[in-house]
């Protein structure tokens, strides 16, 4: 018996259990903290992503080479 065949009455005991053992308040404060983790997690990610494009496309827009710039 592994961990994959808990079943529908293991999950429903375990929930049980820990509601028990921690309390509802303490569960619903330990949920809404990772709930603000993860949304955290991706708005670095989305930060990240979008660093990336901006320097990316400051790369790209200047493509006059360095020896003709002082020409202008």
């Amino acid at each position: 018996m592994g961990i994959g065949n808990i079943g529908l009455p293991g999950l429903l005991l375990i929930a049980v259990v820990v509601l028990v053992l921690f309390g509802r308040g303490k569960i619903s404060s330990l949920m809404g903290e990772v709930g603000k983790g993860i949304t955290a997690f991706k708005k670095g990610v989305s930060e990240g992503g979008q660093e990336l494009e901006d320097q990316k496309a400051e790369e790209a827009k200047d493509v006059t080479p360095s020896e003709d710039k002082d020409k202008v």
